[in-house]
């Protein structure tokens, strides 16, 4: 194996035969589950496309069910995973990635559902479900996760009225805080967005993964399952931010978060957002969401929209008075939301420089990039056979658009930045530590530092 600048030892990426075997588990349990379950709330809906379109939406459902059914026949089967047809903007770039895919594998072995690569099996069951909405119009724009991301927005409004609460009362006294007292709040928020990543239902198949309890209470508890925390390194970059434009120097002072889930945990990333912009450590806030329905649980820009919607709506007063606030963070563009087709493609984020190089560049305009969740943190680091110890930055792999920020609860078999014996210690403990959410981590790194 080769070592890199650093010296760390970089192990190769892990053959098709060798990504198999993960990708092997997940076909076969989770994503058949996920499908059959995108197969039933379309059905469940007929009425609803009746009412609407009438014959032509009973016949889009039909359809769109027949395409389902068969991409889970394949995906159960093993069958060659098969170039996209629709014609959407994206379905060159994913037919040239499956292209490259094959180069991979050379003759001896198609590019199938047990014998590719976890990420991009997984990514691709996604695009195909676009794929068997796209081409069955009335009903192509249809949100097949939409009734579960709301349902596990309301069944987690009362960790939120405690968040927003809490919110409110940090604002109130923001003026009169020393800066350390700041840095304790930002700590805190910090925190609660790490955890927030908990409630992901693409994990969960789809099912009730709601927060209930407080999750300001919570932290004291949480906290010796963060396994590597740079919160400290977070913080003294925005606070240089904030420093250098109280001086009157140029500087965006910007904050861009590449969002995960939507529900409970969009509404702690909105929180930790609403705390940068009103205490000065951030002017202004950029969100990452996906394009279209991605990973049951992921944002797009309707569950963005439809989210602060529904907390200014809320019969709450502190609710309420927080997304009267963000409405008009967005009105005023403060906070602004964009999506980009890469975010609902296959590739690693070590490619985006010469496969979205706008992308690449917006985020170069940022003095910190937060990524949320298991999925980013995966395509930040590959789906490789990592040895823990590996540094974040040798994981990285060249992808350095500004400083940046993983937050993640572990639900994937990777891991970097751990220190030696850590990574065997916790093995021997929780067998399941990499896979259950159990376990956190704040990772941090900077091209302009040696963290």
């Amino acid at each position: 194996m080769a070592a890199d600048q650093t010296g760390n030892v970089v192990p190769p990426s892990l053959s098709a035969k060798e990504v198999g075997s993960f990708a092997y588990l997940t076909v076969r349990d989770r994503l058949p589950t996920i499908l059959t379950k995108v197969v039933d709330t379309i059905h469940r809906n007929k009425n609803k496309f009746f009412e609407e379109y009438g014959e032509e939406g009973i016949q889009a459902e039909k359809q769109t069910i027949s395409l389902l059914s068969k991409l889970r026949n394949e995906l159960q089967t093993d069958k060659p995973i098969l170039a996209l047809n629709d014609g959407l903007a994206d379905a060159d770039s994913w037919n040239q990635y499956l292209l490259r895919q094959q180069g991979f594998q050379g003759d001896q072995e198609a590019v199938s559902w047990f014998k590719s690569p976890w990420l991009f099996v997984e990514c691709y069951m996604y695009r195909k479900i676009q794929e068997a909405l796209w081409l069955n119009p009335p009903i192509s724009d249809y949100d097949v996760f939409s009734e579960s991301k709301t349902q596990s927005f309301f069944e987690s409004q009362q960790a939120m009225m405690t968040l927003c609460t809490y919110l409110e009362g940090i604002n109130k006294n923001l003026g009169d805080i020393s800066e350390h007292h700041l840095q304790e709040l930002f700590n805190k928020l910090l925190q609660v967005s790490l955890w927030g990543n908990k409630c992901d239902l693409s994990i969960s198949a789809g099912k009730e993964n709601s927060q209930k309890s407080s999750p300001i209470d919570s932290l004291v508890s949480l906290q010796p399952f963060i396994l590597v925390d740079h919160s400290a390194a977070v913080w003294s970059t925005l606070i240089s931010a904030r420093r250098q434009r109280q001086l009157g120097k140029a500087g965006s002072n910007r904050v861009d978060v590449v969002l995960d889930n939507a529900g409970f945990e969009l509404v702690t990333d909105l929180v930790l957002a609403d705390f940068l912009v009103s205490s000065g450590l951030a002017r202004e806030v950029r969100f990452f969401g996906k394009s279209f329905p991605w990973f049951v649980s992921d944002v797009t820009a309707n569950d963005f929209h439809w989210t602060i919607r529904q907390i200014t709506a809320a019969n709450h007063k502190w609710m309420s008075q927080v997304g009267v606030r963000w409405q008009s963070y967005m009105k005023e563009g403060v906070w602004s939301y964009h999506d980009h087709p890469f975010w609902t493609q296959p590739h690693e984020f070590c490619d985006m420089a010469t496969d979205a190089p706008d992308l690449y560049a917006t985020l170069q305009e940022a003095n910190l990039v937060l990524f949320k969740g298991d999925l980013n943190y995966r395509k930040l680091a590959g789906d490789r056979d990592w040895d823990h110890t590996v540094c974040f930055e040798a994981a990285l792999r060249g992808f350095e658009p500004s400083p940046l920020c993983s937050l993640r609860s572990l639900k994937a078999n990777i891991q970097v930045g751990l220190q030696p014996g850590q990574g065997s210690k916790l093995g021997f403990q929780d067998p399941d530590w990499m896979t259950s959410g159990k376990y956190a981590v704040i990772q941090f790194y900077s091209p302009n530092s040696e963290q």
